[in-house]
């Protein structure tokens, strides 16, 4: 009976030390788990983000590369997104709205339009993530009614680089003539900027004719089009400033076929390579080349500022404007 009453007592003993193991294991494990409704960066991971407009066009790849290469020499990591297109509206405020539940604590956003990501700005504002807008200027003043805003906002001086590009053609024409401007896509600030200081220019010199300003969204075998029609339509033209490369390579393109090399100047912008290659050649008159890896070189550094110096975030708080210089390349 004792040695039963022994036995007894040494599984009990046994089922309380157990029972007390496992509570205290479920305890740790709680304690570990994060907050619910937090987001959580594991070491070694980028705690910040840029989205681009796309990586089909070679300027954004180069501004890419430049996000990159300063990322590297800070010895940080930085997430790039962008995508398919630049007809992807939708589709870029639906990236920017699922990056805000990653974990970032700042984001660089070049928006496909100037209204087009102000709800994910807004959310990015209440979450207390920093956003810096680059090159397409987003409308400042949709944002701020909103209860939205930005740290910056970075890109070129692109009154100038229009002003620039029919300045080059200004130049060239002595007797000066009938021109033409291919717009970007209609309400773009970066194409609206540049059409703006390109048309100033033109309009400023009585030798010098606007007969056309149209746009063909950033697209080559849109510009191609509207070149060859306008051609047709102008036969004195003398020259064409297109508001990216390319378009400005479609519009030459153009040219070639109406057998007017030589008789027609074009004149481009961004400084693509293959812009750059073509007026190697001969072809391409000139480009007004922007600087997009600084573009994005600045960029991040602002973001990275702001996660150091964490500045007020508030729509009365209005964005610093910083323009990056442009440089034309000619044959």
């Amino acid at each position: 009976m004792k040695n039963l009453m022994k036995v007894l007592f040494l599984i009990s003993m046994f089922l309380f030390v157990s029972c007390g193991g496992s509570k205290e294991a479920k305890t740790e494990e709680k304690k570990d788990a994060p907050a619910a409704g937090t987001e959580q960066k594991a070491e070694g991971q980028a705690e910040v983000a840029i989205i681009l407009k796309t990586l089909s066009n070679p300027f954004w790849v180069e501004m890419k590369e430049g996000i990159e290469k300063e990322a590297a020499a800070k010895g940080i990591k930085v997430d790039v997104y962008a995508v398919n297109s630049e007809e992807d509206m939708q589709e870029q405020l639906k990236l920017f709205e699922n990056l805000l539940g990653k974990g970032y604590k700042a984001i660089g956003i070049a928006p496909l339009s100037p209204v087009n990501v102000i709800p994910a700005i807004v959310e990015a504002n209440k979450k207390g993530i920093y956003v810096v807008n680059i090159d397409e200027k987003i409308d400042m003043e949709q944002l701020k009614k909103s209860g939205g805003s930005v740290l910056a906002f970075v890109t070129t001086d692109n009154v100038k680089v229009g002003a620039k590009g029919a300045d080059f053609i200004i130049s060239k024409l002595a007797d000066g003539g009938e021109v033409a401007i291919i717009e970007g896509k209609a309400g773009n600030a970066s194409g609206e900027n540049r059409k703006q200081g390109a048309t100033e220019a033109f309009k400023a010199n009585a030798k010098f004719k606007l007969v056309a300003s149209q746009p063909a969204d950033w697209d080559r075998s849109k510009a191609l089009d509207l070149a060859a029609n306008l051609i047709q339509k102008y036969p004195n033209l003398k020259a064409i400033y297109a508001c990216n490369d390319t378009m400005a390579l479609g519009a030459l393109q153009a040219v070639a076929n109406a057998n007017k090399t030589g008789k027609i100047i074009v004149v481009g912008t961004d400084g693509a390579p293959e812009a750059k290659d073509s007026i190697k050649q001969g072809k391409l008159s000139a480009t007004v080349a922007q600087d997009p890896g600084m573009i994005g070189a600045t960029s991040l550094n602002i973001l990275l500022d702001a996660l150091k110096n964490k500045p007020q975030i508030s729509p009365d708080v209005a964005a610093q404007e910083i323009p990056v210089e442009s440089n034309l390349i000619s044959q």
